[in-house]
């Protein structure tokens, strides 16, 4: 059976130690492009990857990413002075949003970018209360309207933590084809020149989400309701597009991704699942643990339940389909077991 690496994050290094290390926190380059290129800035490798596939061969355009290890968690990320500057000279932002990557609008805020920014959350089906998937701009006006919201207690930037909301959107294959749409659309707007080839470069990542969707519809024909356990949410996206039955307690998942000790009986509750023999599968997040997921995995191995590995960023080498292609027949070959 598989095998779980139990990896603990490491912790990004503060702002002052970043600026010693003149940006490598950041993983861009001190001298930066061009001037004349434009500057999409993705504050994860995902995103990045992503927007890379829809700039293709072209010239002149430019993709960083601020997050670019797995070492770096984004929920306690701590940017660097040369993160302020890579974002500050950004054309085109893309965020995660839902309060996964809050830190790249603390850079928005204070580096006074003018950039447009997609915020990859609101292209989910799942998002509450919007239409979804518009890409918006940072301006004095709308940074007014937010004051003012938050002053009534109500702050509806989409950059919080959603109660219910699974921010991690990039697991689900439908949300990133509307990703990669309205990067294809903004680089249109920035580059009007090549906004055929940026539509067509969208389109052929779209073609290869397909295949992706293909490959998950097949799993659903042959394992439609299995049970699996995530020992955090991030993963869930993919499951359900599998068709799959999350049957983690909430209460558990929501504990571990929020570093807090899982209560002793939803421990209990979890691991009695997995001694039910009813749980086909477990998923955990390859760059965090913890003793109660550390209690899970050995649990589930004990039961002979297949253990795979997700992560949240990118691993050297992948492009965003062959990475969720691996994960994917990871997850068949699981339950094939």
């Amino acid at each position: 059976m598989t095998r779980y690496r139990r990896i603990l994050p490491l912790f990004a290094l503060p702002a002052a130690s970043a600026l010693v290390l003149a940006g490598c926190a950041g993983g861009t380059d001190a001298a930066g492009p061009g001037d004349d290129a434009i500057t999409v800035v993705a504050s994860t490798n995902v995103y990045g990857d992503i927007a890379q596939q829809v700039v293709g061969d072209v010239e002149g355009v430019d993709v960083e990413s601020i997050i670019t290890s797995g070492a770096q968690d984004p929920h306690d990320y701590e940017p660097s002075a040369q993160d302020q500057l890579t974002v500050s000279r950004a054309d085109l932002i893309i965020e995660n949003g839902g309060g996964y990557d809050s830190f790249i609008d603390a850079l928005i805020d204070s580096s006074g970018t003018d950039a447009h920014v997609i915020t990859a959350a609101e292209s989910s089906h799942d998002w509450p209360g919007e239409d979804g998937g518009d890409s918006h701009d940072h301006s004095e006006e709308e940074h007014s309207e937010e004051e003012h919201a938050a002053e009534e207690g109500h702050d509806h930037s989409g950059h919080d933590h959603i109660e219910g909301f699974n921010e991690h959107v990039w697991y689900d294959p439908h949300t990133i084809e509307h990703v990669a749409e309205h990067i294809a659309e903004e680089l249109g707007e920035l580059v009007p020149a090549e906004a055929d080839t940026f539509l067509a470069n969208a389109e052929q990542f779209a073609a290869e989400i397909a295949g992706l969707e293909e490959s998950l519809a097949i799993i659903a024909s042959e394992n439609a309701g299995a049970a699996v356990f995530v020992t955090e949410p991030v993963p869930v996206y993919l499951v359900s597009a599998a068709e799959l039955e999350n049957v983690t307690p909430e209460a558990f998942s929501e504990a571990v991704e929020e570093g807090q000790d899982v209560p002793p009986a939803t421990l209990l509750e979890a691991l009695g699942l997995l001694e039910s023999g009813d749980v086909r599968v477990v998923i955990a997040n390859a760059q965090t643990g913890g003793a109660e997921t550390t209690q899970v995995i050995d649990a589930a191995e004990t039961a002979g339940i297949p253990v795979i590995e997700f992560t949240e960023t990118l691993p050297e080498g992948q492009t965003y389909i062959s990475w969720m292609q691996e994960n994917i027949e990871a997850l068949a070959g699981a339950l094939a077991e």
